[in-house]
């Protein structure tokens, strides 16, 4: 069962009553140029409305109806196939976790025996559709158009959501960006499917052909497996790092299939104003081929000038848990975990950390794995590659001055 609601175009004259009404700013009065008394049109966001019925007591030319709890049609799951991968792009530089959804959704895809594609909105972007093919993209749909020069949710998640009721995949893998968290849910909510947030794990049943998606819950204490066997297309946000980047196959074969759409239809409550650049101090993470993280057992604000000697180094960057976060040893920029960053560099160095699994799911995916640990014990020392078994207030200034002594030397 679900709601429903409609506006009748020849009944609404774009008085605003019902966008003043709505209480959760989910309708919209736009242009409709081609009204013979130019009369706007009120647009309701599927992604907003509640379905209170405030609208419809308010409107006073019957332009709005709603109904509740009305029987949804039984999909038709065969006649969704293919596995579609949202290639995520800033600037006209594609984002490094496109390719890595590339690599795992070619997985999935032969699996289930059918292509996987990707999906490219921009402007002037065309350039780049060569660069997932080469990726293991089957096919690439563009979709250009100036107004998809900055992202915006409306006019991405519109033409997302025409490109999926046109193509019908069975499944969408979109990155759990700042980006993809902001227009995937509104997308579910339009084509009316279900929508598995922040996922670390993907599995597929061939059978049912039931996409398993596997995410942290009840504060990353459980892992849970989301199934949504009633609805297609299955549709995943999945953390950056947790899956190793498709590799370059220079000239492999592919189909680019430009989608052409009349942008007058797509809704847009916004305007882009401009982009103002973070140049504040922040840890990139993405390019760090060494980690050197501290936890609780580093003990003191004081106690991560020994890791930041180890890093320095190293070259390496800096993490921590969330326990030395929230104790305000080291800013939450630095925080690696399931409420901070995934990462998966060659090398991660863990010093006095035990390893909780909310802190495994954001640097699991490491080459190399070396931990430092009193508790030999731990889940940290379980999963390193190599587990350092004592204090580090003991071991690391070893460690330091071999390194010193190898550069001497």
């Amino acid at each position: 069962m679900a709601n429903s609601i409609k506006v009748f175009t020849d009944k609404c004259v774009g008085c605003k009553m019902c966008e003043n009404a709505c209480p959760f700013n989910a309708i919209s009065v736009v242009e409709r140029l081609e009204h013979p008394k130019k009369f706007k049109l009120a647009v309701i966001g599927l992604d907003k409305c509640t379905y209170c019925g405030f609208c419809v007591q308010t409107c006073k030319f019957n332009a709005i109806e709603l109904k509740k709890d009305v029987p949804q049609a039984e999909v038709d799951k065969n006649l969704y196939r293919g596995v579609w991968v949202y290639a995520e792009q800033r600037h006209g530089e594609v984002s490094g976790i496109t390719y890595e959804l590339l690599n795992e959704g070619k997985r999935l895809a032969e699996k289930l025996g059918t292509a996987l594609s990707a999906v490219l909105i921009g402007s002037n972007i065309k350039s780049k559709a060569r660069e997932l093919i080469n990726r293991g993209a089957d096919k690439v749909y563009v979709c250009e158009d100036p107004i998809f020069t900055e992202f915006q949710d409306d006019p991405y998640s519109g033409v997302l959501t025409q490109l999926i009721e046109k193509e019908k995949p069975e499944i969408i893998l979109i990155g759990a960006t700042n980006i993809g968290r902001s227009f995937a849910p509104r997308v579910a909510a339009r084509i009316r499917t279900g929508l598995t947030a922040d996922c670390v794990s993907l599995e597929v049943d061939t059978e049912t052909r039931n996409l398993q998606q596997t995410r942290p819950a009840f504060g990353g204490n459980i892992m849970a497996t989301i199934l949504t066997p009633g609805h297609r297309p299955q549709m995943s946000t999945v953390r950056h790092k947790v899956f190793k980047e498709a590799k370059i196959e220079e000239g492999r074969k592919g189909e680019i299939i430009e989608y052409k759409i009349d942008v007058q239809t797509l809704l847009n409550r916004t305007k882009f104003l401009g982009f103002i650049k973070d140049t504040s101090d922040t840890v990139n993470f993405d390019v760090a081929d060494i980690i050197v993280s501290g936890g609780r057992g580093v003990g003191s604000r004081e106690g991560f000038k020994l890791i930041e000697e180890l890093a320095e180094l190293l070259g390496a960057a800096i993490g921590a848990s969330r326990t030395a976060v929230d104790s305000d040893w080291i800013p939450y920029s630095h925080q690696i975990g399931q409420t901070g960053k995934t990462v998966a560099p060659k090398v991660y160095i863990a010093c006095g950390i035990s390893g909780q699994i909310q802190h495994i799911v954001g640097m699991g995916s490491s080459n190399i794995i070396i931990a430092i640990n009193k508790d030999a014990t731990c889940p940290m020392m379980q999963a390193a590659t190599y587990a350092l078994e004592g204090d580090l207030y003991e071991i690391i200034p070893c460690i330091i001055k071999e390194i010193k002594s190898f550069r001497c030397g």
